[in-house]
């Protein structure tokens, strides 16, 4: 047996010939951390909501209306045998709702046995941001939105970080008898 046909060296051969042929590493490029929620709209305002608090979203189902409730409380929908109190989030929060129904939109929210639908004017779905476009504050603080905004990502506009999960958990919004 020649000694230059070895089974080693036979695979040392195809080590050097894979290695001389083999494509080079990409370049090192830096990475970029970025957070994801849900994009929607409220009025003219945009936000975003973190992705583990909203459960599901919805089009806006049909609903009966409850009696003794505040306006902002829209009624009940059945959705897949539970039923689900449905909350105009613009109307608690002060503002109007959009007259487009096509566009509204229901956030569902499943938190520490709270389940609720937050009706919103559009869903613009996953959004992406890149960790180093957030503040801590937005640029123009709105008072009743405070207890559930915690900061901002600055895109092309302003995206309030909305936390479905304060919302549900502020004694205001618990609070649906008129």
């Amino acid at each position: 047996m020649n000694g230059s046909h070895t089974p080693y060296t036979l695979f040392a051969q195809i080590d050097q010939r894979c290695r001389d042929l083999a494509a080079g590493l990409p370049a090192q490029q830096e990475v970029v951390r970025s957070w994801s929620g849900v994009g929607f709209r409220m009025g003219d305002r945009l936000f975003v909501a973190p992705m583990g608090e909203v459960g599901e979203i919805l089009h806006e189902p049909r609903y009966t209306l409850l009696p003794g409730v505040k306006s902002w409380v829209k009624g009940v929908a059945n959705v897949r045998g539970r039923l689900l109190p449905l909350m105009d989030l613009n109307g608690f929060l002060g503002g109007e709702s959009s007259s487009i129904r096509a566009q509204r939109r229901v956030l569902v929210v499943d938190h520490q046995e709270i389940y609720a639908g937050l009706i919103v004017d559009e869903v613009f779905g996953m959004q992406h941001f890149s960790i180093t476009s957030f503040n801590e504050k937005p640029v123009v603080p709105i008072e009743k939105l405070e207890a559930f905004i915690h900061g901002v990502f600055v895109r092309e506009s302003e995206w309030l970080v909305f936390s479905p999960h304060a919302l549900v958990q502020h004694q205001q919004f618990l609070n649906v008898a008129a």
